[in-house]
């Protein structure tokens, strides 16, 4: 029997702290407000890190785990010259490049070494049916699609008598697909690259990369290549290797600054973490003896780069958390202050209904019940317009924004949290009225 009672007691505080409320509504918006935009803060800094948060698994994703890239640099900068060296000298130290030779030299001396991925690019025009795009040629070997973890939408990948022979067959990519074969199946067609003819074999799941990735990492628009077999790579279209010093001259007149690498890129993927910056060190050391000491490659570890980032933009994030913390904060103050001030205004009130027969409790509650429905509505306008802004960050700012649910609940909780306990003294203030003296104040 006293239960019905006592909702009966909360439901009536509950109408006359809404009545308060709506009777006061220009005051309890201004008063919701820090509450508002304390939460529309964090749920729109928790999106912006979420959101850079997916764009670094999806960079890692692109490099791979457990990577080292070796890069050609075209211009030679020898490690020591000693400065009465003459030209003799400095021939003497020339280097031939990164080659298919190194590669075999790292598989065999280097151990803890799981895959090898050397890449020849070339620029080239392909056309089909009238068409002509520009577009990249890469000659790769069958570990690229495991190292960089590339899928087929549809087709086969290369056959090893396709790898032997220097077939003229290739695998494009979905955007490649979509240009030149828009209502068609690509595969088994044959499209022109260069002077060569090649027979479509595959075509490449499609890779969401964002320009900040492609930028950020120095990586190419994989939707827009085109592969063949570094042999038929080698055999039918460009073998640098094969250039001579004279061709160098002759085309480009200073062979140093020509391409005269055989290979564009190289990706060894390691076992273990940990022998990353190890195995970087001497693979560095075996190309810089074999380039007789020219150093005409650099060598990166993206997955390193990509942690500090990573680490970077976890700080980041816990700085945003804590101004937008802070602002709830701030909000939380403003509610008790004008609670506080609210009970100066309503001595009377709260007399007139301790006189009546209501209890300490009665007020406390109503009081509360007031800081916490406006803290709560303030957290649902707060909610709607921090998803709004991450969904303007999102359009207008071409940056990846990633609204969680656990980021509503957790700002909103935090906003009635904040009501709550901002509005305990308030209540205790007014309930500690004595009820003669508050019905003769003036």
């Amino acid at each position: 029997m006293k239960k019905p009672v006592i909702d009966e007691r909360l439901l009536a505080n509950f109408s006359i702290a809404l009545e308060a409320v709506v009777a006061n509504r220009l005051r309890s918006f201004l008063t919701a407000l820090g509450i508002i935009f304390g939460v529309a803060a964090v749920i729109a800094m928790l999106a912006i890190g979420n959101g850079a948060q997916q764009e670094i698994m999806e960079q890692i994703k692109l490099v791979g785990v457990n990577n080292i890239v070796i890069e050609p640099i075209i211009e030679q900068v020898e490690e020591s010259v000693d400065e009465q060296s003459d030209l003799e000298s400095e021939r003497k130290r020339f280097s031939p490049g990164l080659r298919l030779l190194d590669v075999e030299s790292i598989e065999e001396t280097i151990h803890g070494i799981q895959q090898l991925s050397p890449e020849i690019v070339l620029e080239t025009h392909m056309v089909y049916g009238g068409v002509r795009r520009s577009a990249k040629l890469v000659g790769i070997k069958p570990s690229y699609f495991e190292v960089l973890d590339f899928r087929l939408e549809d087709g086969k990948h290369f056959s090893k008598s396709n790898q032997i022979n220097g077939d003229p067959v290739c695998i494009i990519g979905k955007a490649v697909q979509r240009r030149f074969f828009p209502k068609e199946n690509p595969i088994g067609k044959r499209i022109k690259s260069g002077n060569q003819w090649l027979e479509i074999i595959g075509v490449m799941e499609e890779r969401l990369v964002s320009e900040q990735s492609i930028s950020k990492l120095g990586i190419r628009d994989f939707n827009m290549d085109v592969y063949v077999p570094i042999q038929s790579m080698l055999i039918r279209f460009k073998n640098r290797d094969l250039v001579t010093s004279y061709d160098l001259e002759e085309g480009s007149g200073n062979q140093r600054n020509a391409n005269y690498h055989q290979i564009d890129k190289l990706v060894v993927q390691v076992k273990e973490s940990e022998s990353l910056k190890p195995t970087a060190e001497v693979i560095s050391k075996l190309l810089a003896r074999s380039h007789n000491g020219v150093v005409d490659f650099e060598i990166t570890i993206p997955e390193l780069l990509l942690k500090q980032q990573q680490r970077t933009q976890n700080i980041f994030n816990i700085v945003l958390g804590a101004i937008a913390g802070i602002s709830l904060l701030v909000g939380g103050i403003g509610i008790m202050n004008i609670m506080l001030a609210s009970v100066m205004e309503r001595i009377k009130e709260i007399g007139l209904r301790l006189s009546l027969g209501a209890k300490k409790s009665d007020i406390v509650n109503q009081f509360l019940f007031e800081s916490v429905m406006i803290s709560v509505s303030g957290g649902l306008i707060g909610v709607i317009l921090g998803v709004v802004l991450a969904y303007l960050v999102s359009v207008f700012g071409d940056f990846p924004t990633v609204v969680s649910l656990s980021s509503i609940i957790l700002s909103f909780g935090v906003a009635a949290t904040v009501g709550l306990i901002f509005g305990i003294a308030p209540a205790q203030k007014a309930a500690s009225q004595d009820p003669i003296t508050s019905l003769r104040y003036e």
